[in-house]
């Protein structure tokens, strides 16, 4: 059984993943108090590494991700977890962070998918 492992900064890689259609809404890190509180509470907990703190995705916004399951990869380096989403997952008003596609030249990008709220409502200008 492979253990979790953390970096040296005590964090750990965490791909969000909508539970229904596989959807790959977001990317984060978790500290071991951001998972633990995950599984206590149900609701995906963060730590931010600008802000230095623990946050939970829909705190502001009402967008909460509720956990179905999660996984650790077999290095026990990252973890892969399946949520129920409300609404979106991208504070830019997408449902997934990765709403635009990289175009061969690496400089351009092209936004291929809808936005699903206003984040200018949400979070405010």
């Amino acid at each position: 059984m492979t253990a979790l492992r953390f970096d040296s900064n005590g964090l750990i890689p965490a791909i969000v993943q909508d539970a229904e259609n596989n959807e790959v809404l977001m990317m984060g890190y978790m500290n071991r108090t951001a998972l633990e509180k995950t599984f206590e509470t149900g609701k995906v907990y963060f730590w931010s590494r600008s802000r230095k703190k623990l946050w939970t995705k829909g705190e502001t916004s009402g967008h909460y991700q509720f956990v179905r399951e999660v996984f650790l990869d077999c290095d026990g380096d990252c973890l892969l977890i399946k949520v129920e989403q409300l609404v979106g997952a991208c504070h830019e008003g997408y449902r997934s962070c990765f709403y635009r596609r990289l175009e061969k030249d690496l400089e351009t990008s092209t936004i291929v998918r809808e936005k699903v709220f206003d984040e200018k409502k949400v979070y405010g200008s």
